[in-house]
């Protein structure tokens, strides 16, 4: 079994900052929709509607 860390931190309203093993990343937004950067340079955007579940 594998060990993870992973610990994030409110900044500001709407602003986190995530901190894992391997990189960084500040989170903006609200829940439902949100846009990250992580210390590598990946850009993710997310957005959610509301009603709808995510089926995996």
């Amino acid at each position: 079994m594998a060990l993870r860390f992973r610990k994030s931190f409110k900044i500001a309203p709407g602003v986190k900052l995530n901190l894992n093993k391997k990189s960084t990343s500040i989170t903006f937004g609200t829940r439902g929709a949100h846009y990250t950067i992580n210390s590598k340079g990946k850009r993710t955007k997310s957005i959610g509607i509301p009603g709808l579940e995510s089926v995996m």
